[in-house]
């Protein structure tokens, strides 16, 4: 506890020696003004760059002294006597999160007044995307010469294996070029502080939906939580409620009690979604679309909905389409990422054994999250990857990053629901260190899945892959996708922290994900497609061979075309603006 307290007084301190060094630096700053005239010589010049440098890192402490100021305005000292271990575990595990979001490598080197263009930020990401897609399609093509040369001409097999050795490392080195241009030009702080500006409006309009002055006459929206599915599917259902409850402004009340994983309710595991308005009552009720008249609204299931809002995802509101296109790779898992992170804000014994878990654990980065979905899925909604494919990718994820920094040790935090994969692992790779609970495993089994000690354990498994620096999973698991929206609240942007061994990102029950091509294709091969620059593309997936599978649809053709010569179509909906949740915070920052 003295520990506690000395670092908040250790705060306070910091707190003064940024002020005094961030005035020290501007009078020094002004004091050379007059000394810097067009023809500045050499020796000066780098001297301006170095103090400008100073001052872009002085303002990244003083974002994490901000963060840090907050974590600590939730802790009554007072009350740390009487409920000690439940305020410590608190503290301990938005410490973590506060460590996860400020790392060495976002520190910028320019004010944070300057900001990237938008045709820039789209480009960078772009270029990084296709080199991905290149190697793709080199590799895989090599790959299959390799196999007919076995059979066919031996004498080249030694060949391709030296194309495909020298070409991964081409492909690293310009990854790392690529990744490390975000580091260079000196827009990290912007990314940083435009992503938490955009988390934070978005979850106090959140906040402003889910309280309402007068619940008595709130309009609501009517979500029971208890769709026939596992978790994952369950959160998602969640998700689709409060994405059509912001888009009517209807204030969502969600219904949990006798929920399937904990009959007591969601508000036993999570906080409550309102703190005002949990009463579903109202002087009108009908089922979905209703009127603009009608108090109360019941909402079916997605699959069942009718007439279909355009709020659905893979849209994202128009109101911060510009803002989010230009900060993220793909806008509409950041969307989801936010409103997950309104509806997952644990309860405080959920916060316990979170910590407690990873603390057991040894959870530490770098880290590797690896989701290996067995039992229903196999067979039915996709298919058998063994562990070796799963490692692969996490081997790749550790040479690109080991051209970046030392890795003291390579680690994995491995969920499954089948205790025998943890085993495997461990057998097959001796030189890893791999975090995986197999108890976990075994409440996952179907026999065993709706119970409070198999709740906790998904819990646990979503917390620590998304707390990872990467994700390697099958993107037909919703588990795995839900960790990957979630990892997007603790980076500016994360869309590309993942490597999918089955499908590409998807929301159950979406709209349809088109593409626009930019490059047009003429066919090479049967089964290609014909594409004109401009042409719509519904897509169906991707091969990770440098090609995907979609439909034409100006010509109505189901084929394959190279998934460069594409670009993802944002899709956007005029939601409610929330002008007065804006206003009001306008008005209290000129208060203060």
């Amino acid at each position: 506890m003295d520990a506690i307290l000395r670092r908040i007084n250790v705060v306070g301190w910091h707190r003064m020696l940024v002020v005094f060094l961030f005035v020290w630096l501007v009078i020094l700053v002004f004091t050379a003004l007059p000394m810097l005239g067009p023809h500045m010589p050499s020796g000066e010049t780098r001297t301006l760059e170095r103090l400008n440098r100073a001052l872009a890192d002085l303002e990244a402490l003083r974002k994490q002294n901000n963060e840090l100021q907050e974590i600590f305005k939730d802790i009554n000292v007072d009350s740390l006597k009487g409920d000690q271990k439940e305020a410590i575990e608190n503290f301990q595990y938005r410490l973590t999160k506060a460590e996860h979001a400020f790392t060495k490598n976002q520190v910028g080197y320019v004010s944070a007044k300057e900001e990237p263009n938008s045709q820039y930020e789209l480009l960078r990401r772009r270029i990084y995307s296709n080199t991905k897609e290149f190697w793709y399609f080199i590799h895989s093509g090599l790959l299959d010469l390799q196999k007919k040369a076995h059979e066919t001409a031996p004498e080249i097999v030694d060949s391709i294996k030296y194309l495909l050795s020298l070409g991964v490392e081409h492909k690293r080195s310009l990854l790392h070029d690529i990744d490390q241009l975000a580091e260079v030009d000196g827009y990290a702080t912007w990314r940083e502080k435009e992503a938490n500006d955009l988390s934070a409006l978005v979850q106090k309009r959140f906040h402003y939906l889910q309280n309402p002055a007068d619940c008595k006459t709130a309009k609501k929206l009517i979500c029971s939580l208890n769709k026939g599915c596992g978790y994952g599917c369950q959160l998602h259902h969640a998700v689709y409620c409060f994405m059509v409850a912001y888009g009517t402004k209807r204030t969502l009340i969600l219904k949990s009690k006798g929920w399937r994983y904990h009959k007591a309710g969601w508000e036993e595991i999570f906080k409550p979604i309102s703190d005002t308005c949990v009463d579903p009552s109202g002087k009108s009720v009908s089922n979905w679309p209703g009127n603009t008249e009608t108090q109360v609204v019941n909402l079916p299931i997605i699959d069942s909905l009718s007439p279909r809002p355009p709020f659905l995802p893979l849209a994202i509101p128009e109101d911060l389409a510009p803002r989010l296109t230009r900060l993220h790779g793909d806008p509409i898992v950041w969307w989801v990422g936010q409103i997950l992170k309104y509806l997952l804000r644990p309860q405080s014994q959920t916060v316990a054994v979170m910590q407690e878990t990873m603390t057991h654990m040894g959870f530490k980065r770098p880290i590797v999250g690896v989701h290996v979905r067995r039992t229903d899925k196999v067979g039915t909604e996709a298919a058998y990857h063994g562990i070796e494919e799963y490692m692969t990718a996490v081997d790749e994820y550790y040479k690109q990053l080991e051209l970046k920094e030392n890795v003291d040790k390579r680690r994995i935090y491995l969920a499954t629901d089948d205790p025998k994969v943890i085993a495997d692992a461990k057998s097959k790779y001796p030189h890893y260190e791999i975090l995986g609970d197999p108890s976990i495993s075994k409440t996952a089994a179907i026999s065993t899945r709706y119970s409070d000690s198999s709740l906790f354990g998904i819990i646990n498994d979503i917390h620590m892959l998304a707390m990872s620096d990467y994700l390697v999973c099958t993107f037909s698991s919703q588990v795995c996708r839900v960790a990957y929206e979630i990892m997007q609240t603790y980076f500016p942007d994360a869309s590309a922290r993942f490597r999918s061994l089955d499908d590409v990102y998807y929301y159950g029950g979406q709209n349809p994900h088109n593409t626009i091509a930019v490059l047009s294709h003429e066919p090479r091969k049967n089964g290609e497609m014909s594409v004109i620059a401009g042409d719509l593309i519904g897509v169906a997936g991707n091969h990770w061979n440098g090609f995907s599978k979609g439909r034409n649809l100006r010509t109505n053709q189901i084929a394959l075309y190279p998934s460069f010569k594409v670009k993802d179509k944002i899709e956007t909906a005029k939601f409610p603006t929330y002008a007065e949740v804006d206003k009001h915070e306008n008005d209290d920052q000129q208060i203060s």
